[in-house]
């Protein structure tokens, strides 16, 4: 470890601290306030799309008509993603005649890409044509982040309206379309032209036939990626334009861009807590929730750092060396905290103990940040547990911004909770038992099942990172690991909206002597507590026998 890999990440904290505010109020100006910021420029958009589409931006949805919207919009978005790359040898912008993509692979992408997964069992160069890149998997990438805003905020209202008797959470139709045209878009221009200007290519020309030096043939893979980079980053996407995903040059050109995008992977679900606090008209319990999901993002970024960094220069291994150990591991901490799934360095690669916590944060519950909207509603369930226990612990019963949690929000509430693991742990013992399973890890023993199991977990938390030591692309995964990311998605948006549905219309009680604060450090501590004791007792037996077994192993000097 080095001081300049400290200087990094504390410089990183300090600008994502910087932003969190000014985000975070825009982000509640376009939601939730009547004047909305730029409203010459965006207003006449967003008129414009709302006539087209019948919608009355004024009238409000019930939790089921909201979930039904938006199960509605995500599987025809799921059925065109699938027909364009099916069709993909017909359609324009093709140069390089890619033929379609296979049905076992085309569903598995369709899925990821709905589901802001985005995990990919394919090479983007050799599989996708520009028109798929961006009329399919870009376009699903402003939407599903969208969708992911849309359900945070729905849940926000639920919790800290104060209408009794309104069970209404918002209208998603509404929400999808101020998230792509106020928020995702205009950030999303802005962010390009700066990757563009440090190198990140933009092109519709084909791909070049070079001679290199030696007088070899290769064959440089061009394309429209810095636009695709931009909203991958800032939606908490992942995938890439490019096999090698961000550690290439042409999506990751400098020190900069590298920095870049680790800020943007936690810009939105950052600033969504400062937004919540606005909701709640009491900014410290957005604090509250950002110092929770930031001490866990520090824990794990100290952990990861420390067991790569070793002695000397650390382990190189999977690493690109114009960004070394230190900028690796931040990166490696925060897609995964974040559910994003970039990488710029390979995960299989990093230690036993570095590749666990990759591996824990997403077995955590996707609410160290989480993904854009995701993180927000997944530390509000764990807020929901923290209150609950504690008001167990005084026998009081337990309430949230007044508001009482009854029998009925735990039981949506556990529902959430169970369907992870349910889901992750499940298959992980269905691909350990299928040969047809097992012949695409490249390792056996404990890495073999650190890589099983990183797979089905990345898969159902919505991450979509891999460890890089699996072949995907065969009919038995493609299959499996989109049931996972359908699962990981919308069964657990389901409890979720039935909670804000339930809590929209209680009455609130003004806080009381006995009433336990849930803005301060205290609360803060017991949320970081309850989330590390769910993770730890759902998974920490598998894990016993992948990645600790393997640094134990290790230590006693075998070889797996």
């Amino acid at each position: 470890m080095t001081f300049a890999g400290w200087l990094q990440i504390a410089v990183f904290c300090l600008v994502v601290l910087a932003i969190t505010r000014p985000l975070g109020v825009y982000l509640w100006r376009v939601f939730e306030s009547k004047s909305r910021p730029l409203a010459r420029v965006f207003g006449p958009i967003e008129r414009l799309l709302f006539r087209l589409s019948g919608i009355d931006s004024k009238r409000e949805q019930s939790w089921i008509q909201y979930a039904a919207a938006l199960l509605a919009f995500s599987a025809m978005s799921l059925v065109i993603t699938y027909a364009i790359l099916r069709l993909q040898r017909f359609l324009p912008f093709n140069p390089q005649k890619l033929g379609g993509v296979k049905p076992a692979l085309a569903f598995n992408t369709a899925a990821s890409f709905t589901t802001n997964t985005d995990w990919q069992a394919y090479a983007g160069e050799s599989t996708m044509s520009y028109f798929s890149q961006m009329v399919a998997l870009a376009w699903q990438n402003f939407a599903s982040a969208a969708v992911g805003i849309g359900v945070a905020l729905a849940v926000a209202r639920g919790l800290t309206r104060k209408r009794a008797g309104t069970s209404t959470v918002g209208n998603f139709w509404v929400d999808l379309v101020r998230a792509i045209v106020y928020v995702l878009l205009p950030l999303s221009v802005v962010i390009a032209l700066a990757l563009i200007s440090q190198g990140a290519i933009q092109t519709l020309s084909p791909y070049r036939h070079l001679t290199t030096l030696e007088g070899g043939k290769q064959l440089l893979a061009l394309g429209p990626v810095a636009s695709q980079e931009a909203i991958k980053m800032l939606g908490t996407n992942g995938g890439g334009f490019f096999n090698a995903n961000s550690a290439h040059p042409f999506e990751n050109p400098t020190p900069l861009t590298n920095f870049l995008e680790l800020v943007l992977i936690f810009a939105i679900p950052a600033a969504l807590t400062y937004t919540y606090g606005r909701m709640a008209r009491d900014q410290k319990q957005g604090w509250a929730l950002f110092g929770a999901m930031m001490f866990l993002f520090l824990v794990g970024v100290t952990c990861c750092y420390a067991a790569e960094a070793g002695h000397g220069l650390g382990n190189l291994e999977g690493k690109e060396t114009r960004f070394g150990v230190a900028a690796s591991t931040l990166f490696a901490t925060v897609t995964t905290d974040a559910s994003c799934g970039a990488v710029n360095a390979m995960h299989d690669s990093f230690t036993a103990l570095g590749g666990l916590v990759p591996l824990v944060n997403i077995q955590l519950g996707e609410v160290i940040f989480g993904g854009v909207g995701a993180g927000l509603y997944g530390i509000l369930v764990m807020v929901l547990l923290t209150v609950f226990i504690a008001g167990l612990m005084v026998g009081r019963t337990p309430e949230y911004l007044g508001k009482k949690i009854e029998p009925r929000e735990m039981k949506l509430a556990m529902t959430y909770v169970v369907i992870f693991p349910l889901f992750v742990l499940g298959f992980s013992a269905l691909a350990a038992a299928r040969p047809a399973a097992l012949s695409s890890l490249a390792n056996a023993g404990p890495h073999g099942l650190s890589e099983l199991l990183y797979a089905y977990s990345s898969g159902a938390g919505n991450n979509g990172s891999a460890f890089a030591g699996l072949n995907a692309d065969t009919p038995f995964w493609n299959i499996t690991l989109a049931i996972v990311m359908l699962a990981g998605r919308f069964l657990m948006i389901l409890p979720v909206l039935g909670i804000a549905g339930a809590m929209a219309g209680k009455k609130t009680a003004p806080p009381g002597p006995g009433t336990f604060p849930t803005n301060g450090v205290l609360f803060a501590a017991l949320l970081v507590g309850v989330v590390m004791i769910v993770g730890a007792l759902t998974f920490f037996p598998a894990l016993s026998l992948g990645p600790i077994l393997e640094h134990l192993a290790g230590r006693a000097g075998r070889v797996y």
